[in-house]
């Protein structure tokens, strides 16, 4: 067995990277943390990450960002740095046994005086039950755990595995990184594209068209080489246009029922409450390019018509009824004119919660007091009896009395002086709070 310090702490699989046929972007790989670009913050000259395996002290945790922006990498470079034998699994296609055999290979590691960092790419993949298997050899210190997920951890990875890692989030590449990168690969004699020219333009073109994905940028620059070095100007730099033919279509960084998708819907209510009309368009157009379902954006725009917009613009329900219906019937992609519409409607409309809050503070009200009475006189009296004990006594119909209005009290005794809708003085609502206080005042006043 050879001593530590001369380990190839990369398994064959990894050898890619010295492979003139494989893809460019596993050729690219980078070599050190100095070659990773876009995570300073992490390992950067003072970055954590970065001084944590320096020190060999690499605890056990988990990178959690977007596709292409490093964390496979990353992952083996850190064990690298901190002399960590590697133990690399992907959680597709892994499960219990393929668990225990790389923590039995640990173990005789650990015995011989050797440290093993266990790799997970996909940890949230892994179940309950296998993440339980996990567990007792990472608090036992057996495997150093490095996982690798694209998903939020807080919902996919099991708190007592959590609450034993570190969680360090690396952010979608930058297009100034991305355009180093594709310059640096163009140039490569060794790994890359051996002295292909790349104007600026064309690199940031690549870098933009990424949309913050490493591996993407590569493949991308790859595609458009290869098309442009079968044409007939091949000797000149590459140009847009090869990129563009190799590009298609861009493909959105989203999903249907996972975080990003929350986040965008999130961003999308949040853009309508602020009452800006062009960042709503842009959050509902980012959902339905990704392949979002329009009905949802409906069903989100008729809470917020309510929830948002209430009787500050009563006509808003309806319009996001409506828009509902009609993007139900005609589908997409002619649906994108009513939701444009409704989205446009609503982010201009006065808003009022008023409504929304008075109906919370109506159920608070009824979970603290229980099964209140109801007063008499608004109590149903079909019969002689119900008429003998008070039912319906005192009570005025109010179309009868002057203005429609009755003064007498309708709250159970117990809550008489509790006041639950409080609107605002924004649109239409202005009016009914005029209205409302003047029925208030004359209540207080015969009471």
């Amino acid at each position: 067995m050879p001593p530590a310090d001369s380990l190839d702490l990369f398994p064959e699989s990894d050898r890619a990277s010295f492979d003139p046929s494989a893809p460019l972007a596993d050729r690219m790989r980078p070599r050190s943390l100095d070659e990773l670009v876009g995570q300073d913050a992490l390992v950067g000259p003072s970055g954590p990450l970065r001084g944590l395996a320096a020190a060999g002290e690499l605890p056990s945790l988990i990178l959690w960002g977007p596709p292409g922006c490093g964390k496979t990498t990353l992952a083996r470079l850190l064990a690298r740095a901190a002399e960590l034998q590697l133990e690399a699994l992907s959680a597709v296609m892994a499960g219990v046994k393929e668990i225990r055999a790389a923590v039995e290979r640990a173990r005789r590691g650990r015995g011989a005086g050797r440290r093993t960092a266990l790799f997970l790419d996909e940890l949230h993949r892994l179940n309950r039950a296998q993440q339980d298997a996990l567990l007792p050899h990472v608090e036992s210190g057996t495997v150093t755990l490095i996982g690798a997920t694209t998903e939020n951890p807080s919902f996919e990875v099991i708190a007592p595995l959590l609450s034993r890692c570190r969680v360090y989030t690396l952010g979608r590449l930058p297009e100034r990184a991305l355009a180093e990168l594709v310059q640096l690969a163009a140039r490569d004699n060794e790994r890359g594209l051996g002295g292909l020219a790349l104007g600026e333009q064309t690199a940031a073109a690549i870098a933009h068209a990424a949309d913050g994905d490493a591996r993407r940028a590569l493949s991308l620059l790859e595609a458009a080489a290869a098309l442009h070095r079968s044409g007939p100007d091949s000797a000149s730099p590459l140009p847009v246009a090869a990129l563009q033919a190799a590009a298609g279509s861009r493909l959105l960084v989203h999903d249907r029922d996972r975080e990003e998708h929350y986040n965008v819907a999130s961003a999308f209510i949040k853009s309508l409450r602020a009452s800006d009309p062009d960042a709503a368009l842009y959050w509902a157009a980012r959902m339905l390019e990704a392949g979002d379902d329009p009905l949802f954006l409906c069903r989100r725009m008729l809470i917020f018509a309510s929830e948002d917009v209430g009787n500050a613009d009563p006509h808003a329900l309806g319009l996001a009824i409506s828009t509902w219906h009609a993007v139900e019937r005609i589908g997409l992609p002619e649906g994108r004119i009513p939701i444009a519409q409704a989205v446009t409607y609503l982010a201009c409309a006065p808003k009022s919660n008023a409504a929304y809050r008075a109906g919370d503070r109506a159920r608070e009200a009824v979970r603290d007091s229980g099964s209140l009475p109801v007063p008499h006189h608004l109590r149903n009296a079909p019969t002689a009896l119900m008429q003998g004990l008070g039912y319906g006594q005192g009570y005025e119909y109010p179309h009868d009395a002057p203005e429609q209005f009755v003064a007498a009290p309708n709250l159970p005794d117990a809550l008489k002086e509790r006041v639950f809708y409080e609107p605002k003085d924004t649109g239409a609502e202005s009016e009914i709070a005029e209205r409302l206080a003047k029925w208030r005042r004359r209540r207080d006043a015969e009471s």
